[in-house]
């Protein structure tokens, strides 16, 4: 199994390399892939192991998309993102649960629910990837976003309790209720708790490494901790990281860096796993399904994916629309959003791997010791639709994106606040900088430097009022652009010469090593597009 899982990373990896190499939807292909690579005979069968997905997986994607979001995106949106990720998979779990026990007789209605659980929560991750790459409105990105990161913790609480009363556990309506309300409340004051804690521990180590590796810990840990009080692991490590991603912009500088590459890095080779993962599940789920009616499963399956896609449809424009026309504040302060844009959000419902971990976990037996009801047929749904939503909806949301025209170009807006925002801090360190020259001697040799230094802060307030002219189409190369491509030119030349000069054996590894950090870090700052990830 080991081995197996490493050949299905490995495969993973390179599959994601080259949909990334061609700018093609890798979730999509790497699900293609892998259940096109189900039906080879012979191979050894990979199962996806709950325990892995729900405790080694999902921490760190959560932990990860919560540190990249934004608390002040998120506060300003907390109704719609409150209405998407709450309400709507409670309303999924009972409306699913009803249509799968309608549809199939030896489903019971408590474990229909269950299955209404499992297929409540939507993975966000493809859907905003395709979203950045089109240039979706800021404000959905930020509400699928936002939606992905509580959605898990609503479906899986959800999830155990249906569970309970499937397996026999005794649990009431209001008992129900408030164990959801300890595991939510529990989550945060975990989340919250530890969030503090570590800020102060990586403040006081002041050790970029260290920090590092304590922030790859962070998810694993509070998880842990939270599921063993018995409250949301989910929101305890959404919690936690967006509370550190808030304190990051007070940390030094190379924590930063190092913490972006290595999370970027994570989160490629767990969503690349997850996705191929999903494919490779086929053999195994339709094993599962003998001696059962095709017909009556078909039929099943394609009533429970046809309602996880209408309810969202059904649910996102009243949810949109009605609290406007019942609040004249709301209107003040927001305007109502196109049709189209709430389109794209209600078809981005695309399922992922917590679904099917959490089918996959449902025990064998109830507590009298018989076999759960119906829990090859829970999976097989369950697959269907998480494939289903993600090659219908995952390959038709770019085209129908452009078909609406749900795009937005605000970089016109965000070059004008950094502009202006960058202004000011020009003003300031120029002020400081000011401050510091008059306590110079008039024939000191620092003069000089502080030339150099007005120079530098001149050019840094003058590349983004350059960046809200005309192009370079227009104008040609602006005199920074022009300055920055000359600089890394004799970057590359320095490291070039020192490359030779270990070869040489004039220099040790070490010297040339350190050198070489230097001067990489000197062509990151000044190559913009390594900046913005462009």
């Amino acid at each position: 199994m080991d081995a197996s899982i490493l050949v299905v990373v490995v495969a993973a990896l390179a599959v994601a390399a080259l949909a990334r190499r061609y700018q093609l939807a890798s979730p999509l292909i790497l699900v293609l892939v892998g259940l096109g690579i189900s039906w080879i005979p012979g191979l050894p069968i990979v199962g996806l192991d709950p325990d892995v997905v729900l405790f080694i997986i999902l921490p760190p994607l959560l932990y990860s998309a919560a540190q990249d979001s934004s608390y002040v995106a998120l506060r300003r949106n907390i109704r719609a993102i409150g209405l998407l990720a709450v309400a709507l998979p409670l309303v999924t779990t009972v409306v699913v649960g009803f249509v799968a026990y309608w549809s199939l007789p030896q489903l019971p209605l408590v474990a229909a629910l269950v299955l209404g659980a499992v297929v409540a929560p939507p993975d966000a991750v493809s859907a905003t990837a395709i979203g950045r790459r089109l240039g979706l409105p800021r404000k959905v990105t930020t509400l699928l976003g936002g939606e992905s990161l509580l959605n898990d913790a609503t479906a899986l609480t959800a999830y155990r309790l249906a569970l309970g009363a499937a397996v026999g556990a005794t649990t009431s309506v209001w008992g129900g209720i408030a164990l959801f309300a300890e595991a939510a409340i529990g989550g945060v004051v975990v989340g919250l708790v530890l969030g503090v804690v570590v800020s102060k521990i990586r403040q006081w180590l002041t050790d970029p490494p260290m920090e590092t590796a304590l922030g790859i810990v962070i998810p694993f840990a509070t998880y842990f901790v939270a599921e063993e009080v018995h409250a949301s692991g989910v929101i305890a490590v959404v919690v936690v990281g967006l509370y550190l991603g808030q304190r990051s912009a007070r940390e030094g500088y190379a924590t930063r860096l190092q913490d972006s590459a290595v999370w970027r890095s994570i989160d490629v080779m767990l969503e690349s796993f997850v996705f191929l993962l999903i494919g490779l599940q086929l053999p195994e789920v339709i094993r599962g399904l003998r001696g059962h009616s095709v017909g009556a499963i078909i039929w099943a399956a394609v009533a429970v994916l046809a309602t996880v896609i209408v309810v969202r449809m059904i649910w996102m424009f009243p949810a949109t629309y009605l609290p406007r026309m019942f609040s004249a504040k709301l209107r003040e302060r927001e305007s109502a959003p196109p049709a189209g844009a709430v389109f794209v959000v209600a078809w981005s419902g695309m399922r992922g791997v917590v679904s099917l971990a959490a089918a996959f976990a449902i025990p064998l037996t109830t507590e009298d010791g018989s076999a759960f009801p119906a829990r090859d047929e829970i999976i097989f749904l369950t697959f269907v639709v998480t494939v289903g939503t993600l090659l219908l909806q995952g390959t038709t949301l770019p085209w129908l994106i452009r078909r609406l025209g749900v795009q937005s170009n605000e970089r016109r807006s965000d070059l004008l606040a950094l502009a202006a925002a960058q202004d000011r801090a020009g003003r300031a360190a120029g002020a400081r900088l000011n401050e510091l020259a008059e306590e110079i001697d008039e024939n000191d040799a620092m003069h000089e430097q502080v030339d150099i230094l007005r120079r530098w802060l001149r050019s840094r307030k003058n590349l983004a009022w350059e960046e809200l002219g005309r192009g370079e189409d227009e104008l040609g190369e602006s005199p920074t652009v022009a300055v920055n491509r000359i600089r890394t030119e004799l970057l590359q030349i320095q490291r070039e010469v020192f490359i030779a000069e270990r070869d040489a054996g004039r220099i040790d590894d070490e010297v040339m090593r350190r050198v070489l950090s230097q001067l990489d870090l000197a062509e990151g700052l000044s190559d913009r597009r390594s900046r913005s990830g462009e």
